[in-house]
């Protein structure tokens, strides 16, 4: 499977933004995909992810209520928005698929996208 994440830019604090993620191959309702983020100089972080078949989200604390995750199964398409955009929320994203159906750890993931830049200014 191949990933593909889209739709990072430019955002004021507060504002809004739609990460995607198009996914090439097939997925099976066992795996999960979700979104991490990496900050200059930190670790790659868990944000949020989904259980591909029955639809199940799981939040970091730091985003939940502010991010949504959620897919497209017929398209393998995943997304990700983001309101009430903060400056904490500056990173790169990346999207990924646990074959295992790991949902937090980074190890758990088997397959990764690009990353895209989201850039919050306050």
């Amino acid at each position: 499977v191949q990933l593909q994440a889209s739709g990072g830019g430019l955002v004021q604090a507060g504002g809004s933004l739609r990460l995607s993620c198009a996914a090439s191959g097939s997925i099976f309702s066992s795996h999960v995909m979700g979104w991490f983020r990496q900050a200059p100089g930190k670790e790659r972080e868990f944000v949020a992810c989904i259980r591909w078949g029955v639809g199940r989200t799981y939040y970091a604390d730091s985003v939940k209520g502010r991010f949504t995750i959620s897919r497209e199964q017929g398209k393998r398409m995943l997304y990700l928005e983001m309101d009430s955009l903060i400056s904490e929320d500056t990173a790169v994203y990346y999207c990924g698929l646990s074959r295992r159906g790991g949902l937090r750890l980074v190890a758990d993931y088997n397959e990764w996208g690009q990353g895209t830049l989201v850039t919050v200014s306050s």
